[in-house]
């Protein structure tokens, strides 16, 4: 009788992205299959890059502000904080203590706005809808604040080497009437928006904790919730640091590094403010220590109010090398007005060296390595985003689990491709 032939079992290999809507913007992952089991998940990027850190050799240190806007899109001024940090390290200044107030308190602000738009996204690639919609209602407030301070919602380049580009605003901007809203609606909307941005920071900051707890009715306790993302993607804390894991995943695997207490910058040092930390390294972990961050951030936020409030003064450094000329001179005075067109086409010049400046982005430690040769423009940028350490890690984390826990895991990992292709 003859034998028969050997089946032969084959893995199926599939693509996930960059269609994807739960890829978050432009992931090609391929995955290697055993029925829906992942036993390979190889990330394909590069989609994205804009060659970030290639421009910024070829142009003044002031003009490359607003690149770093664009690398973690989510996060905007605090890639810009790590950015202008260098440049202040490398210059040898330190901005006016007001100035230092207002940028911690933007840096909470983004880590509000990031943690919003992560459990937002999280939760809609899993299958709650809701979650989504009260996130982005919240979301919008803030963005109000960032266009109040800086002309625009997103992009703000705000921060400038020596301080901020200017003190808050008295007023913040109103709802008009409209075929659309009527002029009841309008003033409803407009009840918080009578005072100064630091009064409608204020009313915030006393409604916001009211809504994380809307998100954790709907989220923390829900069965689906938990079959979702309790033991999915697990990381121990010593592989979590072997991977170089930062931000909420690593303090989501019980380790409390966190560089505004460890390495504090700017007045860190004097906010009061807890570390929150996992216990089980996995998904269900990294979302309560984002929830529990945006809490935190909430106090950061009424810390600096108060501070500002009492505390008026310079929001950037007496330096003409490094400021340039308020507007008001400019229109009347023809040196002044030179003056104001070489800062913005040529710059200044940074003294010889190099530096690292980092600060506790929403996602992690966001490093900006900056190497000066003297010269107006930087001999050479290097980013350090927190999302490509940790896209690194997506094969090691989804090895074993199904194709739906992809998802999660990547939801989880809070990625931006801005930062990671750079």
């Amino acid at each position: 009788m003859a034998a028969t032939p050997a089946t032969e079992i084959r893995n199926y290999t599939m693509n996930f992205g960059p269609q994807h809507p739960a890829a978050h913007g432009v992931l090609r992952l391929v995955l290697e299959l055993d029925g829906e089991v992942i036993q390979k998940a190889d990330p394909h990027i590069g989609l994205l890059h804009r060659a970030t850190e290639k421009l910024a050799e070829s142009k003044p240190f002031n003009q490359s502000i607003g690149y770093m806007d664009r690398l973690d899109y989510v996060s905007m001024m605090c890639n810009e904080h790590a950015y202008v940090l260098a440049i202040e390290r490398l210059l040898g200044i330190e901005p006016p203590e007001r100035a230092q107030y207002i940028r911690v308190m933007f840096d909470e602000i983004t880590r509000i706005l990031n943690h919003l738009m992560f459990l937002g996204s999280h939760a809609l690639d899993i299958g709650a809808m809701t979650v989504f919609l009260l996130c982005f209602k919240q979301r919008e407030e803030l963005m109000d604040v960032y266009e109040a301070v800086s002309g625009t919602r997103m992009h703000a380049t705000y921060y400038r080497p020596g301080g901020v580009y200017r003190d808050l605003p008295e007023s913040m901007p109103k709802y008009q009437a409209s075929r659309w809203r009527s002029a009841r609606d309008a003033a409803r909307l407009n009840e918080a928006r009578q005072g100064t941005m630091l009064d409608y920071l204020q009313a915030f900051t006393a409604a916001f904790p009211a809504a994380v707890d809307d998100f954790e009715v709907l989220l923390t306790d829900n069965r689906i919730w938990k079959q979702r993302t309790v033991n999915i993607g697990v990381v121990s804390p010593e592989r979590a640091m072997q991977l170089g894991f930062s931000g909420p995943m690593l303090r989501g695997s019980g380790i409390a590094w966190d560089l505004r207490k460890k390495q504090p910058y700017e007045v860190y040092d004097r906010m009061d403010f807890d570390v929150p930390v996992g216990v089980n390294g996995d998904c269900y972990d990294r979302y309560l220590v984002r929830v529990a961050e945006m809490r935190q951030a909430n106090r950061i936020i009424r810390q600096c109010v108060d501070w500002l409030r009492a505390n008026p003064g310079p929001t950037m450094i007496d330096d003409r090398k490094v400021r340039p000329p308020r507007r008001e001179k400019m229109k009347e005075d023809m040196e002044a007005l030179i003056h104001h067109f070489k800062f913005f086409t040529e710059g200044f010049e940074v003294p010889e060296g190099d530096t690292y400046a980092a600060v506790e982005a929403p996602k992690g430690e966001f490093g900006i390595y900056l190497v000066s040769d003297g010269a107006n423009k930087p001999y050479r940028l290097k980013c350090r985003p927190p999302g490509f350490v940790h896209l690194a890690a997506l094969e090691e984390m989804v090895r074993g689990h199904m194709i739906a826990d992809v998802v999660a895991v990547i939801g989880t990992q809070d990625i931006v491709f801005g930062e990671i292709d750079r």
